[in-house]
């Protein structure tokens, strides 16, 4: 078997599952638990595996909404916004983007009034935002 197929086995089952125990990805991966250890330790270091989360239904979440907010920063503030936006705590996650916008943030808030407060009142009020477009999520389907 190559390093790569076994690093994508691995990764196939920590996607599946992030919560899987080191004997579920061996099994799943057909390889020992010292191996999975050895490969995600390795994938840590090298930032490719950087964090574990929970997929999260939003219509099943009581008393939050999210959202997936469009942001268009001026070019030459985007370091200091995309570090603005990383430290508000409503923004659960920030992306660079090639699409429509330069990032993308995952907002949520208490509700869908307390949503728009954050995006108008904090998002927007940072040095460099431009523009913020928010998209409302209501039902996950996968």
């Amino acid at each position: 078997m190559s390093t790569e197929s076994t690093e994508e086995r691995i990764l196939a089952a920590l996607e599946e599952d992030a919560q899987a125990s080191y004997a579920d990805i061996a099994a799943r991966a057909d390889v020992s638990k010292p191996t999975v250890r050895k490969y995600i330790d390795r994938l840590e270091e090298e930032g490719v595996i950087v964090g574990y989360s929970a997929d999260v239904d939003p219509k099943k979440l009581s008393g939050q909404s999210i959202a997936m907010v469009g942001i268009d920063v001026a070019s030459e503030q985007y370091v200091e916004a995309t570090r603005a936006l990383q430290e508000l705590e409503s923004v659960q996650a920030l992306y660079s983007s090639s699409g429509d916008h330069m990032l993308m943030a995952e907002v949520r808030a208490a509700d869908g009034d307390a949503l728009g407060d954050v995006i108008s009142d904090e998002v927007l009020a940072i040095d460099g935002v431009t523009a913020a477009h928010p998209s409302f999520l209501q039902e996950r389907l996968k």
